[in-house]
């Protein structure tokens, strides 16, 4: 089953590549596995998938002691990071894409491990939505690239949930003008339902759970 749907969604990734005139193997495929077992990781991992995405700190830190021999293995944290949980985001992950305030970052810094980071930019009105405002942008970048334990990658956006792909592309093209201001190479943008669109506005990392594992059993 996981199989018959990592070929699906890589062919899409293809595709949509291919129709923007990118080389698909700049697209990272950041497998989300929040709410799923560690078996499932590993299972991905057989499968050929080295990069995965988590939500919660005290989730992953449950599944963690099965992974531990996943050689090769990128874990990155994509939900929101409360700063009195830095110390174990920086054991457990290699990437933190979620870094939205130069208090943050200073935290995490200070915990001593190298760690790849990317800032959360909040580009709707949305009140559950977390991030920096594009205007604070300037005050977090040199934050970030202060700190001498973290290497500021690029930027990630969540836009408003809609069923439909297409009303995502104004805010994944305005990640990228972003992106493009503070030279930063990397956008992780693009879900599931709206990777395409993502793809071809630039996105160089997908977020991808349920086109790969099915729904997620709620609670």
């Amino acid at each position: 089953m996981l199989e018959g749907r990592l070929e699906d969604v890589k062919k899409r990734i293809e595709t949509a590549a291919a129709r923007a005139g990118r080389n698909s193997r700049e697209i990272t495929l950041l497998a989300v596995t929040k709410k799923f077992p560690a078996a499932r990781i590993v299972e991905a991992y057989h499968l050929g998938l080295r990069d995965f995405g988590e939500n919660y700190v005290q989730e992953f830190e449950t599944k963690f002691p099965e992974l531990a021999g996943l050689e090769g293995a990128r874990f990155h944290l994509i939900g929101h990071l409360q700063s009195n949980k830095t110390r174990r985001a920086a054991e457990l992950f290699q990437v933190i894409q979620t870094v939205d305030s130069a208090k943050l970052a200073r935290r995490l810094d200070s915990e001593g491990k190298r760690l790849d980071v990317m800032l959360e930019v909040k580009l709707s009105h949305e009140e559950s939505k977390a991030g920096t405002a594009p205007e604070e942008l300037d005050e977090v970048v040199a934050a970030v690239r202060g700190c001498a334990n973290l290497q500021l990658v690029g930027l990630m956006t969540m836009p408003p949930w809609t069923d439909e792909a297409e009303p995502s592309r104004p805010y994944f093209t305005q990640l990228r003008k972003l992106a493009e201001k503070y030279s930063l190479s990397q956008l992780s943008m693009g879900m599931s339902h709206d990777f395409e669109v993502a793809i071809e506005e630039g996105s160089t990392c997908v977020r991808v759970g349920t086109a790969l594992f099915g729904p997620r059993v709620k609670g």
